[in-house]
């Protein structure tokens, strides 16, 4: 089984305040809990420090803090039994006459099978949340042997497979845990009045949140120290007694104090949508076939999505093959077209992956890449492979810039751009953006969505700083007509939208991918070979567009 990394942090510096001892005491607790929740095996996990504290001076009690918090720390390791085995240098956080507090971070870190991970949002309606607790001692240092049995009971529970979801608790305490739970897959939990109210803010540091499938709790949970705190429920509410409130106007006030420093909200994009389908079908198959076509990747400076895009076509029966673009001096260039020349015409295929290509460039990115493909050697071997031997072409994301600026989309060939042609520009946000969307497939007409059907809809990974897609309504007309559109961004309803929820850089007509006119290439924002087994497991929805293995089979 694939094993996948698990690392996480703690660090409280309100109680190092307090106490340096206790706080890296619950700074290791926290990054612990959090492996815990996450499904890993505390025993197996290692930790790094990295301290805060103010300079030390000529002052002896400034000197006792990081060797109090270290002090902490060591008790907590051989309650654990597990070690440090690293750390940065202390860092001085004096400024003038600011200190700040002092700190400890642990990090920890583990390993767990992929399949085994736990993720925090809630899962259906229907379950019982339950809180394992932790006592604190009269020093206020918590039951290690409390505490190491729990994440025990976590990881035999997650064995069986009986945890739908899990989170540990810090200091907003029960409230905040269920309510940050409740966000991701918008399922509502009523909690039972039997909570006290001031449990419900109680920090209890250690403790961790489950989300069960139907078991016998009282049997699985016997000898330790839990509370069932409540339920999930269909509805999109929190319920507690008399109190009721919809998870929507929680996360909205839980994006409000961030929301004038890192924007996520843009000035509202209008205009028109077109919710159309295509189902003409794919109307160009290739003369000559073959099992295993060759796929020509080629890398320029700022390319990063390579090694995702070959692992893809050669998942799917290709072989595909990376070039590096050498630019470092005039015969670098000179000989990476002649090589580029070579390695077209042996391949079936060309695919120009995501990236920040050359920086991405002032005044627009993918021109580096443009550039180099209308050098009239590469332009006429492109132009041979699409239409002489009926080869297929994608861009993803700074490829799809690439092919924008070049006029192979929409139009099939390569020539001199107008100001009249669509363009992709920076977000309407004005900044990177990286999220998961959903897209529609609004069209059959390409080979590369051959293995899906016009309506299907699919959760794609987006990260791009220009992928905001202009084109004139006329222009936008005739390519739904034609089926051009291959893709737009969609609501929870499936509907086209221009909500940056949905529409995260603001495209017209919520246009993701677009095509030549007879399909052979396709140009997309959205990043679909960045699949997996166990890529973004905890997002609903198909992830896999099959677009590269409709690549592949085209020619077999």
């Amino acid at each position: 089984m694939i094993p996948a990394s698990i690392m996480t942090y703690g660090y409280n510096p309100y109680i190092c305040s307090w106490s340096p001892f206790h706080g890296a005491v619950y700074s290791i607790v926290e990054s612990i809990a959090k492996v815990a929740a996450l499904g890993g095996d505390y025993k197996k996990t290692r930790l790094s420090f990295q301290e805060y504290f103010m300079r030390l001076g000529k002052e002896k009690e400034n000197w006792g803090k990081p060797l109090s918090a270290l002090l902490g720390a060591l008790y907590t390791e051989k309650k654990l039994n597990i070690p440090a085995i690293g750390g940065k240098d202390s860092m001085s956080g004096t400024f003038k006459d600011i200190n700040v507090p002092p700190t400890l971070v642990s990090i920890a870190a583990t390993y767990q099978k992929a399949d085994k991970i736990i993720s925090s949002s809630l899962k259906k309606s229907g379950s019982k949340l339950v809180m394992l607790k932790v006592k604190r001692l009269e020093n206020d240092l918590p039951d290690f042997s409390q505490l190491t049995k729990n994440f025990d009971k976590i990881l035999d529970l997650n064995e069986k497979g009986y945890i739908l979801s899990a989170r540990s608790v810090r200091d907003g305490g029960i409230a905040e845990a269920v309510s940050k739970m409740a966000f991701g897959n918008k399922i509502g939990v009523k909690i039972y009045d039997s909570i006290a109210e001031d449990d419900l803010f109680k920090k209890e540091y250690g403790g961790v949140i489950l989300e069960l499938k139907d078991i016998e709790i009282e049997k699985e949970l016997s000898g330790i120290n839990y509370q069932v705190i409540g339920e999930t429920i269909e509805k999109s509410d929190i319920l507690y007694k008399d109190l009721l409130l919809s998870l929507d106007s929680l996360y909205a006030e839980y994006e409000k104090p961030l929301e004038k420093i890192f924007k996520t909200k843009a000035k509202e994009v209008k205009g028109e949508l077109l919710d159309r389908l295509y189902t003409g079908g794919v109307k160009v198959s290739p003369v000559i076939k073959t099992a295993n076509p060759k796929i020509f990747i080629p890398v320029f400076p700022g390319t990063n999505c390579e090694y995702d895009s070959k692992k893809a076509f050669e998942k799917a029966g290709g072989i595909a093959d990376i070039f590096v673009f050498r630019n470092g001096s005039q015969q670098d260039i000179k000989s990476s077209i002649d090589d580029m020349v070579k390695m077209i015409n042996k391949s079936q295929m060309i695919m120009i992956p995501g990236g920040f290509s050359a920086g991405d460039e002032p005044e627009g990115s993918g021109k580096f890449i443009a550039a180099v493909f209308r050098n009239e050697y590469i332009k006429e071997a492109v132009m041979e492979l699409l239409y002489k031997r009926d080869g297929l072409m994608l861009g993803i994301c700074n490829g799809f810039q690439a092919l924008v600026k070049l006029g192979l989309v929409p139009y099939g060939d390569i020539r001199e751009m107008k100001d009249s042609y669509p363009t992709l520009t920076f977000n309407n946000i004005g900044r990177h953006v990286s999220k998961i969307v959903r897209t529609k497939t609004v069209s059959n007409l390409s080979p590369w969505f051959s293995n899906v059907n016009a309506g299907d809809v699919h959760s794609i990974p987006v990260s791009h700083g220009e992928g905001r897609f202009i084109v004139s309504k006329e222009e936008a007309e005739k390519l739904f007509a034609n089926g051009q559109v291959a893709t737009v961004y969609v609501d929870d309803e499936n509907k086209p939208s221009l909500d940056i929820e949905y529409n995260p850089n603001g495209s017209c007509y919520a246009i993701e991918g677009i095509t030549s006119i007879d399909g052979r290439i396709l140009g997309k924002m959205g990043h679909s070979e960045r699949t997996g087994c166990f890529v973004s497991s905890n997002i609903y929805g198909d992830k896999d567009q099959k677009i590269f293995q409709a690549g592949v089979s085209y020619f077999k």
